[in-house]
């Protein structure tokens, strides 16, 4: 049994990402994400991005879920997010790189590029703030 997910979003890619447009999809190199708000969830999305709270990273890699990797990311906080959380701290953030096979790890992107979990997963994650995830099992 799997799940989709859709996390929220609540930024852009900031001016530190470096992407390689020789290729399609882009390469990206370096990823930068800048916050305009967030409500504590500890996976979000900037498509085809997502990331990861380190609490949620260690869980994951805990587990031993297959299907994805990580890596160090830059974050920030855009004017809006100053304006709207002037003292909000945000914790450190990891890029969830989900490289799986359909239907076979715990982690991969269907057809139409929605990231999939495992029941497995999910049972983890649900330990987690999910509050604005959007979450379906998947037919398949």
């Amino acid at each position: 049994m799997y799940k989709i997910i859709e996390p929220e979003v609540v930024g852009s890619l900031g001016k530190e990402t470096e992407l390689d447009n020789s290729v399609f999809p882009s390469h990206v190199k370096k990823l930068h994400y800048e916050f305009d708000g967030w409500l504590g969830d500890d996976i979000l999305e900037f498509f085809p991005f997502y990331i990861v709270t380190y609490s949620l990273r260690e869980a994951l890699e805990n587990n031993k879920f297959t299907g994805i990797t990580f890596q160090e990311i830059t974050i920030s906080k855009s004017e809006t997010f100053l304006e709207l959380y002037p003292d909000r701290e945000l914790p450190e953030f990891y890029w969830l790189k989900i490289s799986g096979e359909a239907f076979k790890d715990d982690f991969f992107i269907t057809q139409e590029n929605i990231l999939a979990i495992s029941e497995k997963a999910y049972f983890v994650l649900q330990k987690y703030n999910i509050n604005n995830a959007n979450i379906e099992d998947l037919e398949g």
